[in-house]
């Protein structure tokens, strides 16, 4: 029996732009279990990586507000009420993130090896300086760098961008969390990086049974690492399942479209490739129904005034009207 480990539930992030108050990322709903790996995914500014933030509570409170009725249950807690002492706590030890951009991640006037150190002896004192950087060196070794013993006295620059990835998975991992967040990890790298990154991540979550949530556009990075999937676009999710039912019998018109616009080599596709027609709309110009029905090519007037909500046929959830009727997509 698989065991939870978190739970989101009515997820809702608004933020304050001026007088107004535009709402991010609204009525998400996901689960992941020990071990598992769930893939986000949808085009940029759909609200994956505001989803992602907002379980470890990085959204700052300033500007921005989680709603009442959201709840982020992780092993049993609800992260929502949790302290700001509780979040320090959980953040890098029993949840970490990969962000985006390594080199905007890393300390550029800080050596490898003394980044990777505060991160372990952040959260545990007890431990010396030296137990720390072998801990470090292993670490390194683990996600393939060559020679760790000599990266980590160097610093970001001299170091590619696939090495930069790899640190930071490193120190992800280092304080062997049981979630990964791992925000557009293959992002700007060359094709054969990317799978090299994918097979570490794949393997090391294996070996200490992390969780991971695995955010991004590219949907063969997604078929080849997730067990369930959550597609989002324009802050809410519009399919949910797993990554067999996703990838073999989409049923949301968006996720249709993100599919055929992958190029097939050996397909025989002449002339331009597939689009999706149009444009997310912004966060202050969303459309009263189905936030998709602007570029939808079965959208009728109820889908212009109603949002579908979710509809769920054996697991597989899906925001749409025509989904589980007869003559549906």
């Amino acid at each position: 029996m698989e065991e939870r480990l978190l739970e989101v539930k009515d997820l809702k992030v608004s933020f304050n732009v001026g007088k107004k108050k535009l709402t991010a990322v609204e009525n998400v709903e996901f689960s992941l279990d020990k071990g598992k790996v769930i893939g986000i995914v949808g085009e940029s500014g759909c609200g994956k990586s505001v989803t992602a933030t907002s379980i470890l509570r990085l959204v700052p409170p300033s500007v921005s507000v989680i709603g009442k009725e959201s709840r982020i249950l992780f092993a049993g807690e609800d992260l929502t009420k949790a302290s700001d002492v509780r979040m320090r706590e959980i953040r890098g030890n029993e949840i970490s993130m990969i962000f985006q951009e390594p080199m905007s991640s890393l300390n550029p006037v800080y050596r490898i090896g003394d980044q990777m150190i505060e991160m372990i002896r952040t959260h545990n004192r007890q431990i010396t300086k030296k137990a720390a950087l072998d801990q470090c060196v292993d670490m390194l070794k683990r996600v393939g760098i060559p020679s760790p013993e000599r990266r980590v006295r160097e610093f970001p620059h001299q170091l590619s961008g696939g090495m930069r990835q790899r640190v930071m998975i490193a120190m992800a991992l280092l304080c062997q969390p049981k979630l990964l967040i791992a925000d557009e990890p293959t992002t700007a790298l060359d094709v054969t990086i990317q799978a090299q990154i994918l097979r570490i991540i794949k393997s090391l979550t294996n070996e200490f049974g992390t969780s991971v949530i695995l955010i991004t556009h590219d949907m063969g990075v997604v078929a080849e690492t997730a067990d369930n999937v959550m597609v989002m676009y324009a802050g809410k999710s519009v399919e949910y399942g797993t990554a067999e039912d996703i990838f073999d019998h989409p049923a949301h018109p968006y996720t249709i479209g993100l599919l055929n616009s992958i190029p097939r080599i050996g397909s025989g596709q002449k002339g331009h490739l597939y689009t999706i027609e149009g444009a997310v709309p912004g966060l202050d110009e969303m459309p009263k129904g189905c936030r998709f029905c602007t570029r939808c090519q079965y959208a009728d007037t109820r889908c212009m005034e109603e949002d579908p909500g979710m509809r769920s046929v054996n697991g597989h959830m899906v925001r749409c009207f025509r989904y589980g009727k007869e003559g549906s997509i």
